[in-house]
């Protein structure tokens, strides 16, 4: 599970992301880091290597335009060699394996009657977390805005509700516990091969933009245009933007992957700050520092 300390180390590296994203031409230093979040050079340094693996010079480069326009071409090009020659996608090493299934017609006409549910708000490397589990699987995952948010916060608040809206036949209760162990599963770095099950309703086209979604590997980055085609619907590429903002399973459904074909991110549900974070984090783990 994730510790606290992680989500406050979060809250600070998110700071310097900020700093250093606005200044990217400039290439800032260390010194010029470590004033901007009001921590020592030698703290700085640790803090940002013991959360994203390299140094915040070295992350300078995951957040330039230039590398993710390079990433954007290497990783289609990659997809679109895979979709022609039939296969489902490219390796998926370094990743969860996800398994997406819908919830039964009868399950969604019910609103979820006779459905258990435990929620729980959890420590992640990017923020805290709500996440909503039942027997079949998780069906919601959100990041909560503030790190230093306690439980009962709006954002913690709305999430319930939202949960409740969308299945108000089910039973829903706290289950801190529960939820923690699934939670600590799904931040684990390498992944470590865990098979997790994602359970959530939506519209047929939405279901095949997440499933295709799956295919885009960690440390990779789609257009719009190559989920459409990855989900079969090549005409749909506008559409695309409105299923991806619909994910309701952040990270584990990695709609932070797909971002503008000039290369800008766009935006992001959980915002544009966690979402240049999530990127050049998973950029960072598997560039080996």
């Amino acid at each position: 599970m994730m510790s606290a300390q992680q989500t406050n180390d979060y809250a600070r590296v998110e700071r310097a992301i900020g700093f250093l994203a606005g200044r990217v031409e400039e290439q800032p230093n260390l010194a010029e880091v470590a004033r901007a979040v009001g921590l020592s050079a030698h703290r700085t340094q640790r803090l940002f290597k013991r959360w994203a693996g390299v140094s915040p010079k070295r992350f300078l480069e995951f957040l330039t335009v230039e590398h993710a326009k390079t990433l954007l071409d290497r990783s289609e090009s990659v997809l679109d060699a895979s979709l022609a020659v039939g296969l489902s996608g490219p390796s998926r090493l370094h990743d969860h394996f996800v398994k997406l299934e819908a919830m039964s017609p009868g399950e969604y006409k019910s609103g979820g009657e006779g459905l258990e549910i435990g929620y729980g708000v959890h420590a992640s490397p990017f923020g805290r977390v709500f996440l909503a589990t039942s027997g079949r699987g998780v069906c919601r995952l959100a990041f909560v805005d503030s790190p230093a948010a306690g439980a009962g916060s709006v954002c913690e608040t709305g999430e319930l509700a939202a949960l409740e809206r969308r299945w108000p036949g089910a039973a829903i209760q706290r289950d801190q516990g529960g939820t923690g162990e699934t939670a600590g599963r799904i931040f684990e770095p390498a992944g470590n091969g865990a098979e997790i099950l994602v359970k959530v309703t939506g519209t047929n086209f939405q279901l095949a933009v997440w499933k295709a979604l799956l295919e885009v590997p960690r440390g990779s980055l789609v257009s719009y245009q190559t989920v459409a085609n990855l989900a079969g619907r090549p005409r749909a590429a506008q559409a695309v933007g409105g299923a991806v903002g619909a994910n309701p399973v952040a990270f584990l459904i990695p709609c932070h992957r797909v971002i503008q074909k000039s290369g800008a991110l766009g935006g992001y549900r959980w915002g544009v700050a966690r979402k240049r974070a999530l990127l050049a984090w998973e950029s960072a783990r598997l560039s080996g520092g």
